[in-house]
């Protein structure tokens, strides 16, 4: 599985040309979203914030989520994003 995913996942189909890594990661944040997978959520949502989502992006991310998919998954997109946004909110030294 773990070589599945180097090889086909992150070799391939995350190098398509269709899309973008920073489209491609809001899509996948809102698909597993959506589908509960909220382990694997926390971590795309790290992910994505790596891949050029910014933080009020995220933001946004969970309300369209809350909308289409159901609150519990737009609280699920913002209880992942919660760490990276309160360590983006603490006053500098």
């Amino acid at each position: 599985m773990g070589r599945l995913r180097e090889d086909v996942l992150f070799g391939d189909v995350w190098k398509q040309p269709e899309m973008n890594v920073r489209d491609r990661s809001l899509v996948t944040c809102a698909v597993l979203a959506a589908l509960g997978r909220d382990d694997e959520l926390a971590l795309n949502i790290q992910r994505a914030v790596g891949n050029g989502v910014t933080h009020d992006e995220l933001r946004g991310l969970a309300v369209q989520v809350a909308f289409y998919a159901g609150w519990p998954a737009g609280l699920a997109v913002g209880k992942a994003a919660l760490p990276i946004l309160q360590s983006s909110n603490k006053p500098a030294k």
